[in-house]
């Protein structure tokens, strides 16, 4: 391998002061959706949710302004982890200004092969204004005209940049009042604090595509080192919500409600003590909600109750009637079809169905009424009331008030820790391996294979082998023309070969009289036969030998204009002598076949009737 590269789900808050004065998030993506918003009025990820078709064609739109979703990239490391850049990086980009990073808080921009970046690159990284942004989104959309304008910054301008790298952890501020977190991120004056006081990144070099590279394995625009990953992960350990987080593993600490663990797995003593938990962590305010939401769940006798009257009131009529009214609101179908779907219904199933519906109805208004006459109750009333019956409710109750009342996060306990950027360095969530070469490659894949068919399941290493992938494109594509190109072929050798046999025979017929003398003077069949194969044979290689170097000789235009045309010097039409020595004996060899029939019909004929002919 060339490189191993370490990948985190760490998400970098990079925030810029543009030319408009205004503090921007340095984040392609968001960018693209906040113009994607702005715009077009879709929401680039909830479209892409439910559609990613409709997403992809919307973004098609923004293509003028934007080349991909890449910005922030981290640079290769390299192979022994000696240094924060690999060789291979060096190789494949020239430094056209400044220098190299060496520190963690030092990054490199990345430019074209014509010095140039694309617009929403340029604006992400603060250096266009946001009207800039407005002109190319109403040209692009609305066919607007758009006056040509050249932005240029000198060398010197672009080392002078800055980019602020906030903490994830430090977006976060503790709120006495409700005793959870909130991201400064959402006001202008929290951004501004967190702006002033973030890490400062250099920019200390830019670098281009080296011309004389194949291949340049950067996609992003500004380029850090693996030193910064490591400062940003440390740095984050010691964090006040972390801390409190790692404390608390079944709360969310931003919303203060549970996280979801599974509940259908748990048994009722579990929810009880989960139940419990959750009521003691929360505030007066929010234990004052809870009891009213509990004293407005009814009981399931209460409900029998009021199912059981309510039924034994109606008459099987009554209840399709209402059944039909309540359902001709929501369901849009004829009312005969209504009718005709109540009237197939068992007495049972009817009555169920009722039931249900009922059942929703009961409770909706109980808690409704409950929820009225406690509104005026004081806060001290409601938490002395639940600290009292607290005390009485029963395991089921507790497990009952669980499964009606609570309510979960949004969110996990490890992506809440993910958002805070907490990671253990020693399990990152992709490992990236570099080969060397393509055989090497495959090495590697056949290590990893050999590897998963000694482990179970659950321990075995998945991979995607991105150049497999590739390759294994361009090979189906490629079969697909030599298939075609065999077809031709084999009709052209066809072709070939019975042309070579008639003009074989043409050649015995006129040369009868010379066949005859020959068997005259005492040459056998095998000898006549031998002749004219030798002829052939010699004919077959003569062309077969021309071909070569014919084709030798083609090689020298066609790689000119391949180089031309693709700038890829290793892209060579070449043909290998073993191959071009195969090809002179298959040529032999055709012509060999093509001419035993003619051959065979010259050995056969009689001398006397030979030597007549004229």
């Amino acid at each position: 391998i060339n490189g191993v590269q370490y990948s985190y789900d760490l998400d970098l808050q990079i925030y810029t002061q543009n030319v408009d004065g205004k503090i921007i998030s340095s984040n392609l993506e968001e960018i693209i959706t906040e113009f994607m918003i702005k715009y077009i009025g879709v929401d680039m990820s909830a479209m892409s949710a439910l559609s990613p078709m409709g997403s992809m064609s919307s973004m098609s739109s923004m293509s003028a302004m934007g080349s991909n979703m890449t910005l922030w990239q981290e640079l290769l490391p390299a192979k022994d982890g000696s240094a924060p850049i690999n060789q291979l990086i060096y190789d494949q980009y020239d430094c056209i200004a400044g220098e190299w990073p060496k520190e963690y808080n030092e990054i490199v921009l990345v430019v074209d092969k014509n010095n140039e970046l694309d617009d929403v690159t340029l604006y992400a990284l603060g250096l266009v204004s946001a009207e800039h942004i407005d002109e190319l989104a109403n040209s692009s959309l609305n066919g607007a005209p758009l006056k040509e304008q050249n932005y240029k910054w000198s060398y010197d301008e672009i080392l002078n940049a800055e980019y602020k790298s906030i903490l994830a952890a430090d977006c976060y501020r503790y709120d006495e009042a409700t005793g959870l977190y909130i991201d400064l991120r959402d006001t202008d004056a929290g951004l501004r604090y967190l702006y002033d006081n973030a890490l400062t990144l250099k920019v200390t070099g830019i670098i281009r595509p080296n011309e004389e590279s194949d291949t340049h394995m950067l996609s992003g625009t500004i380029g850090y080192t693996n030193l910064l990953t490591k400062y940003l992960i440390e740095k984050s350990e010691n964090t006040d919500i972390i801390k409190s987080q790692l404390g608390n593993p079944n709360t969310d600490i931003l919303s203060g409600l549970p996280f979801d663990s599974s509940t259908g797995q748990m048994t009722d003593s579990e929810k009880e003590t989960a139940f419990r938990e959750h009521i003691a962590s929360l505030n007066d305010n929010m234990k004052a909600q809870a009891y009213v939401s509990i004293k407005s769940i009814p009981s399931d006798e209460f409900i029998k109750q009021q199912i059981d009257a309510t039924l034994g009131q109606l008459t099987r009529s009554d209840l399709e009637n209402m059944m039909i009214q309540n359902f001709g609101g929501q369901v849009n179908v004829y009312e005969d079809e209504i009718k005709s779907y109540f009237s197939k219904m068992t007495d049972e199933e009817l009555n169920k169905l009722f039931a249900d519906a009922m059942e929703v109805q009961l409770r909706e208004n109980y808690a409704k009424q409950v929820s009225e006459q406690m509104a005026n109750i004081p806060l001290e009333q409601l938490l002395m009331g639940l600290e009292a019956e607290l005390a009485t409710y029963t395991t089921e109750q507790c497990a009952k008030f669980y499964d009606e009342i609570m309510t979960f996060s949004e969110s996990t306990y490890e992506e809440n820790l993910k958002k805070f950027g907490y990671f253990d360095l020693e399990s990152p969530s992709m490992i990236n391996l570099y080969a060397s070469s393509f055989e090497n490659k495959d090495v590697i894949v056949e290590a990893i294979d050999k590897y998963n068919d000694g482990v179970e399941e659950l321990k075995q290493i998945k991979y995607t082998d991105y150049l497999g992938i590739m390759m294994s494109s361009i090979t189906t594509i490629i079969n697909a023309i030599t298939y075609v190109l065999i077809a031709f072929v084999s009709i052209s050798l066809i072709v070939s070969s019975i042309m070579i046999g008639v003009i074989t025979l043409i050649s015995v017929q006129e040369r009868t009289k010379e066949i005859g003398i020959l068997r005259a003077i005492g040459a056998s069949k095998k000898d006549v036969s031998g002749m004219f194969n030798a002829e052939t044979m010699i004919v077959g290689f003569t062309s077969g030998l021309f071909g070569v170097v014919i084709t030798y000789l083609l090689t020298i235009p066609i790689n000119i204009i391949l180089y031309y045309f693709t700038g890829i010097a290793n892209l060579k039409a070449i043909l290998p002598l073993p191959a071009a020595i195969i090809l002179v004996a298959i040529s032999v060899l055709l012509t060999l076949i093509s001419g035993i029939i003619p051959s065979r019909s010259a050995a056969k004929k009689d001398p006397v009737v030979a030597l007549r002919t004229e």
